[in-house]
């Protein structure tokens, strides 16, 4: 799936990689807040020690700056997209066209994996269909 940025995400991309030294995989732009996609095995890198690389850059463009890490398999990419959540288990399942994540969280953690208004899970899964063809994640 090809995958177009605004070139706004693509400067926070530059940003991002130039302050941190990671791999920035994609960028999502929202108004208070911007989601950066990272390499695989690159979070340290892109967090810096006590967190001092994304407050560089949190600084950089007056946002809030949130990391997900990329996955080798789409299952394991939906459990990083939902982090911190506590995930148990993750089923993908095709329907009638469609790919749905069904994702086993402990009830303590799903207001976790929802976020305030929403906003964790809608980010998880734009960027599940973004990268992994996943239509919806839904929390059992």
């Amino acid at each position: 799936m090809r995958i177009t940025l605004s070139d706004e995400a693509r400067r926070y991309i530059a940003l991002f990689e130039d302050e941190t030294g990671a791999t920035a995989r994609d960028c999502l732009c929202y108004d208070e807040r911007v989601v950066i996609l990272v390499a695989a095995g690159e979070m340290g890198a892109a967090i810096g020690p006590g967190g001092a690389h994304v407050r560089t850059v949190e600084d950089s463009i007056g946002r809030d700056v949130e990391l997900v890490e990329d996955a080798d398999t789409p299952a394991a990419f939906v459990e990083s997209a939902l982090a911190p959540a506590a995930v148990r288990h993750v089923t993908l399942s095709e329907q009638g066209g469609e790919t749905v994540a069904y994702v086993e969280v402990p009830e303590d953690d799903r207001g976790v994996a929802i976020g305030a208004e929403g906003k964790h899970i809608e980010t998880a899964r734009t960027l599940a269909e973004r990268h992994y063809d996943i239509d919806d994640i839904q929390l059992t």
